[in-house]
């Protein structure tokens, strides 16, 4: 079964996409031949627009309806360019999480689906999330599951750590996995190593340091971190930014711009009258010091991070720096590209909600138990899905098409 997973990120620059066919044969091995990637940015207006509408702003309903049918219309764009699928998994736009007093209360993602069924003709499942939140879960990170297969086949103590808007990270419990074939899931091994797993929120990655680059130059992100590696760290701005009670929560936990938003640092950074290339590098020190606290919290060994995170040296430096003895490697050495892990991840999820199994590690996002994700919208004709599966998959393999 082919499925489409499409997502925009807390960066919102554009929309990711994969397709991946996934097979499971008669010995419980689930296989994902990735058979494309890609990225679609958004049109400079619309991503102005959801900028405009990202908290602290306030828009009306109006703007909301607009954004709905705009963002699920660039969506169905996005899945255009992509090889046939049988099924679509679309994560949609983040614009509101909910979060009050650590539990959140709510979460909305815009891109009314209904256009991507209706230009591809199949079905698409979306509105993932509130499932969770449903059961009393965070939400997020919901590729928990996904990080956790990713990382049974991984020695010792091993995390997964993605850098898009929003840095978060999945910690797999026990101290060491079963060995076996990196490519390969063992079910019997993730029952046990998801057993005192962990996944949330460690605060911003990207988010305040494309906030402050699209501000001062119209530019999306700062190319390379080459303002940044210009700029030096103000410590004393760094150690305000450190006092944010948020990094002091236990999680399970989620966070997003409804915090970590660009009038959130100019109320620290104002009185510091700090240039561009300075105040870069503070930001890249606050996100690498956030995150590789968590990863010298659980003592880790290995962390495969992904995101556009991985593609700023400067960053990538200074969490090296600060990740203690890990040892950081790019979820491309995995098979998984970097920048498509996400869409990847939301292939799998759309895979599972279509075979009728959960898709949540309920010790991950704090919810009562696991739970099918998301709604499904029919495409043209009857709604046909696959028998439910019976039982979750034994093995999961994850190959390039090439192989």
């Amino acid at each position: 079964m082919r499925v489409l997973g499409l997502i925009s990120g807390t960066s919102h620059d554009g929309i990711d996409r994969a397709v991946v066919d996934w097979s499971l044969d008669e010995a419980g091995v689930l296989t994902g031949t990735v058979e494309h990637t890609g990225a679609t940015p958004y049109d400079p207006g619309l991503r102005a627009r959801i900028v405009a509408a990202l908290p602290p702003n306030r828009v009306g309903m109006e703007e909301v309806c607009r954004l709905d049918t705009l963002i699920g219309q660039a969506f169905a764009d996005a899945a255009s360019e992509c090889p046939p699928a049988d099924l679509v998994c679309s994560h949609g736009q983040t614009l509101f999480h909910w979060v009050e007093e650590g539990r959140v209360r709510g979460t909305l993602q815009l891109g009314q689906p209904a256009w991507i069924a209706e230009r591809l003709g199949v079905p698409v499942v979306s509105d993932l999330r509130v499932r969770d939140v449903g059961a009393g879960g965070q939400g997020a990170p919901l590729v928990s599951c996904f990080d956790l297969l990713l990382l049974a086949g991984l020695p010792g103590r091993s995390g997964a750590l993605n850098l898009g808007g929003i840095a978060n990270l999945t910690v797999r419990g026990g101290e060491s996995a079963a060995a076996y074939d990196t490519m390969a899931y063992d079910a019997a091994a993730h029952d046990a190593v998801a057993c005192g797993a962990t996944a949330y929120d460690t605060g911003p990655a990207c988010a305040l340091l494309d906030a402050v680059v699209l501000a001062a130059t119209g530019r999306p992100c700062d190319e390379d971190g080459r303002l940044a590696a210009a700029g030096k760290v103000c410590e004393p701005l760094l150690a305000e930014l450190l006092a944010e009670p948020y990094y002091r929560r236990s999680p399970p936990k989620s966070t997003g711009k409804e915090l970590f938003h660009l009038g959130y640092l100019d109320g620290f950074a104002a009185p510091y009258g700090l240039g561009l290339q300075d105040l870069l590098a503070t930001l890249a020190a606050l996100t690498a010091e956030t995150a590789g606290a968590e990863i010298r919290r659980h003592r880790l060994e290995t962390v495969v991070v992904s995101g556009g995170g991985v593609r700023n040296p400067v960053l990538m430096g200074m969490l090296r720096e600060r990740a203690g003895t890990a040892r950081l490697i790019a979820s491309d050495e995995l098979g998984v590209p970097s920048d498509a892990k996400e869409a990847i991840a939301f292939s799998l999820l759309g895979w599972l909600t279509a075979h009728g199994l959960p898709a949540t590690v309920s010790g991950c996002t704090g919810a009562s138990g696991p739970r099918i994700l998301g709604a499904i919208t029919p495409g043209r004709g009857p709604l046909r899905l696959p028998d439910p599966a019976c039982e979750a998959p034994a093995r999961l393999r994850l190959v390039p098409a090439a192989w």
